[in-house]
């Protein structure tokens, strides 16, 4: 028992980056970038293939985050804000995400090759036992990273001047315009950030798996299923939640179903939090998360 909700919780952590990218870039735009998973596998792909041409693997993780933030920027100036602009509150987006994700995922079939290729190990030989578990050093980096990362974001939303500009621009674009704020220049932040977050995400599960070009569409579709858990259309950190709990379902289908489980069992989970909390289990507007009002004398 321990040790499928100790791996969930590491695997739910991969997640929960991939759902904050996502809730990361919908904050701010009101639009889900699916193209999210193939800036993942953007990063996976070039520290891959830098660290087999003999750079220094952080050297080389750089790089891969660095040509992430670039195509995250791109999708934003060429798949969303010329829709935008058009047409604020039209669904053009969901096409245009779509076909930017088959055109990155292509190119880089085309670059790369169809094949998977190794990633350079980073600290996956290392076990460390946990009661009855074990866990490698790689899967605690991970749930360190995403605990670090989601702590991080909520710091800068909530206390920083950019992050004020985040929330203004989230709620109503035209009154930000209004008072001063570049709301352009605010959605390529936030897409450079969701794309760092996502190419992280990248960092961490590229030494347990493989790195290829179709590595984005498995988690890119989990890290969706994990931001409308937790309900982070509303609050980015709340995918988080969502990625581990999530991870922790899997996993749990996986030890006590059977290993093919984990491919049905979260959209089950999904399809039935939604039934109940149709915004996401941690959303704001759940009852059982929301702020309770201060006692009054006489009430």
């Amino acid at each position: 028992m321990l040790q499928f909700i100790l791996s969930g919780i590491a695997i739910g952590a991969i997640y929960g980056l991939v759902g904050m990218a996502l809730a990361i870039s919908f904050y701010v735009t009101r639009i889900i970038n699916f193209a999210q998973g193939q800036l993942m596998m953007v990063t996976v792909m070039v520290t891959a293939e830098l660290a087999s041409s003999g750079f220094p693997v952080w050297l080389a993780a750089v790089a891969g985050l660095a040509c992430s933030c670039i195509v995250g920027v791109l999708s934003y100036l060429i798949a969303v804000r010329p829709i935008l602009m058009s047409n604020r509150f039209s669904f053009g987006w969901l096409v245009s995400t779509l076909g930017f994700a088959v055109i990155v995922e292509n190119a880089a079939a085309y670059i790369w090759g169809p094949t998977s290729q190794a990633f350079p190990p980073i600290l996956n030989k290392i076990s460390l036992p946990i009661g009855d578990a074990v866990l490698t050093a790689q899967q605690l980096l991970a749930i360190a990273t995403a605990a670090i990362l989601a702590g991080g974001f909520e710091v800068v939303r909530r206390h920083t001047l950019f992050g004020k500009l985040g929330m203004a621009t989230a709620a109503d674009p035209e009154m930000a315009s209004a008072i001063g704020a570049n709301t352009t220049v605010v959605a390529i932040v936030a897409f450079a950030v969701s794309a760092v977050f996502a190419g992280i995400a990248g960092l961490l599960i590229g030494p347990t798996t493989f790195a290829n070009p179709y590595l984005g569409d498995t988690f890119g579709t989990y890290g969706f299923i994990a931001m409308m858990i937790g309900g982070g259309t509303e609050r980015p950190v709340a995918a988080m939640f969502g990625g581990l709990l999530l991870g922790i379902c899997a996993e749990g289908a996986n030890a006590l179903i059977n290993s093919q489980a984990s491919d049905w069992f979260p959209f089950l989970v999904l399809v039935v939090i939604l039934i109940v909390s149709p915004k996401g289990l941690f959303s704001a507007s759940n009852p059982l998360f929301r702020p309770r009002r201060p006692m009054v004398a006489g009430n």
